[in-house]
């Protein structure tokens, strides 16, 4: 089981970095640009799409606080840390991802119909980005064990 402890200890897993208001606003660009491009494609590509829009979103998040981390997985656990997001936030973004693997590398099929969650969730990151104390959340992660 992944855990943040094992996540700080990853090469490429949980790093204290500047944050980067520039990046961050990238990021949300990003996530609402691929969240646009999203209604002209369907499959495999709507999903993967998806899940990258709402990863770029919560990353966006991550640039502002000041967290670098390469690893999806511990990106996602990192959410645990951030007030503002409820368990289903978490559960829609870790289905997403299984969704996106499932089409990605095993081929199953699997579709997005309506895009109204993913929208929800960019939303609420956009919400969370905005109002997020940086310092509170470093001070809490640095000092976890």
């Amino acid at each position: 089981m992944v855990t943040l402890e094992w996540c700080k200890t990853q090469k490429k897993g949980v790093r204290l970095i500047e944050p980067n208001e520039n990046l961050s606003r990238r990021y949300m660009e990003e996530a609402n640009q691929t969240l646009d491009s999203l209604e002209n494609v369907d499959g495999k590509w709507r999903i993967i799409m998806g899940y990258y829009a709402c990863y770029h979103a919560l990353y966006s998040i991550l640039m502002r606080i000041g967290i670098k981390c390469e690893i999806h997985e511990c990106t996602l656990l990192l959410m645990h840390s951030i007030p503002g997001f409820q368990q289903g936030h978490i559960e829609f973004i870790q289905q997403l991802k299984e969704d996106r693997i499932a089409v990605q590398y095993y081929l199953k099929e699997k579709k997005i119909t309506d895009t109204k969650d993913i929208r929800g969730f960019i939303a609420t990151c956009k919400g969370i980005r905005e109002g997020i104390d940086a310092e509170r959340i470093r001070r809490l992660l640095s000092h976890e064990n």
